[in-house]
């Protein structure tokens, strides 16, 4: 009886312990667990793998609606196959790769119906500001931190190299503060 007691409270502990990640359908994710409130819509990534570079647009928010919290575009990792991938730089992306104004556009017209069953609609995404704003004359400049306070999120596409995604791979997106790195955040995310 007492080997049971152990084994039922060892599987709650791992359960708890897990992300608590939530697949809202079409390719969107959402983990209130940590201290910021991650959201993570892939449609794109799950239409079209073949890009040297895939773009998730993802959604930030602190879960304290008194703490402010500035996530730097550095400090957003994706973790697939256990190993870490950084987001290239914008000039980086720029000068490797020519898709984004289409990425952002095909985005447009994707449904939104998933992320927007999630947290996000609590929220007040205002900025205009990215991390990878497209490259036109009426695009505002990159910012390198997206701040979130109270009610006001941050959202902004995020963009990694290509490691060979396929069907039904998953990665973890892992972000956190840029002034105190334990205040974090994650979202699983399965594509298909």
């Amino acid at each position: 009886m007492k080997i049971v007691k152990i084994g039922l409270m060892a599987l709650i502990l791992v359960v708890a312990a897990q992300a608590q990640t939530k697949d809202l359908g079409l390719g969107a994710f959402s983990n209130e667990s940590g201290d910021i409130l991650v959201a993570v819509d892939a449609s794109l990534v799950n239409l079209d793998r073949s890009n040297p570079y895939v773009m998730f647009v993802a959604f930030f928010a602190s879960a304290g609606n008194d703490r402010s919290v500035s996530v730097a575009a550095k400090d957003v990792v994706m973790v697939y196959k256990g190993q870490e991938y950084r987001m290239p730089s914008v000039k980086e992306l720029r000068n490797e790769y020519r898709g984004a104004i289409r990425d952002l556009s095909f985005y447009q017209r994707l449904g939104k119906e998933g992320i927007m069953a999630s947290w996000i609609r609590f929220y007040d995404f205002p900025e205009r500001s990215n991390f990878f704003p497209p490259p036109t004359l009426s695009a505002p400049l990159a910012s390198s931190e997206g701040s979130m306070v109270g009610q006001r999120g941050f959202m902004t596409p995020l963009y990694f190299k290509n490691p060979g995604f396929a069907k039904g791979d998953k990665l973890l997106i892992k972000v956190r503060d840029a002034k105190d790195p334990a205040i974090t955040g994650e979202c699983d995310v399965v594509l298909n």
